[in-house]
């Protein structure tokens, strides 16, 4: 798999949480999530918390507040979903502004909207300091199947390759004048789809008996070193503990 290959959410930065080994940063960032998420969304403070630990995670890693914000908003058709729970929900009302909320919608609106938000700023963050290919050799690393990460790998590889085909296979259609604009004109961009598939199969099927034939046993060569030292390993766990932390805190304090 060729260096080039870094995926768009990746900021290079000479950072500290850069150098960090990817399989340490994968598993902060999951005992982060798991943390948020087994939260009680009453405990309000502790979610506030947890953001400010994002956003010094964040100016530690040199990612811009606006990047993030901006990434963020794919979690928009969510937060949209939280907005009608309020009006949709069941149980105790309360009067707001002359609308009639439901006490049980806004805490799941806001569970929705608050776990959410920071899983998709945790994940954010992680694919801006991780290339693609260090997460797949993370993955690799903490023993997921390998057959994951090899498909991965392979799609890593080659989705520039089928990217540029169809392409190609775009513009040929265009410049015989395929210009759909009606349903029933699709004919033509339903066998351009058939053939890529077709295509992309059979140079699978090389590629991996060029692989087999050079002593491919299913599983890539890895670099030298192949484990994390203790240091990285004590520096990620920071994000965790601290958010078990406040956790703790807030179940003590309320």
């Amino acid at each position: 798999m060729g260096a080039g290959h870094a995926h768009p959410l990746y900021l290079d930065r000479a950072g500290r949480v850069h150098r960090l080994a990817p399989e340490v940063k994968i598993v902060a960032v999951l005992l982060f999530t798991i943390v948020v998420v087994v939260t009680p969304p009453t405990r309000f403070w502790a979610f506030a918390g947890y953001a400010l630990l994002i956003a010094v995670l964040a100016a530690t890693a040199r990612v811009p507040a606006f990047w993030l914000l901006k990434r963020a908003t794919i979690e928009l058709p969510f937060v949209l979903l939280a907005v009608v729970l309020p009006f949709a929900g069941h149980g105790e009302r309360v009067e707001w502004l002359g609308l009639s909320l439901s006490i049980e919608g806004l805490h799941g609106a806001w569970n929705i909207f608050a776990k959410g938000t920071l899983g998709v700023l945790a994940s954010l963050l992680l694919a801006a300091t991780t290339t693609m290919r260090d997460l797949i050799l993370g993955l690799d690393r903490l023993r997921v199947p390998s057959v994951f990460t090899q498909i991965a790998t392979f799609m890593l590889r080659y989705i520039d390759v089928l990217a540029d085909d169809a392409r190609r296979m775009r513009i040929a259609r265009l410049s015989r004048g395929y210009d759909p604009r009606f349903l029933w004109q699709v004919k033509a961009f339903a066998v351009g789809v058939g053939s890529l598939f077709l295509r992309s199969y059979e140079r699978g099927e090389r590629v991996y008996l060029a692989m087999v034939s050079r002593g491919y046993t299913g599983r890539l060569p890895q670099p030298a070193h192949d484990r994390a030292p203790a240091r990285q390993w004590a520096m990620s766990a920071a994000l965790p503990l601290a958010s078990a932390g406040i956790a703790v805190a807030a179940a003590v304090l309320t």
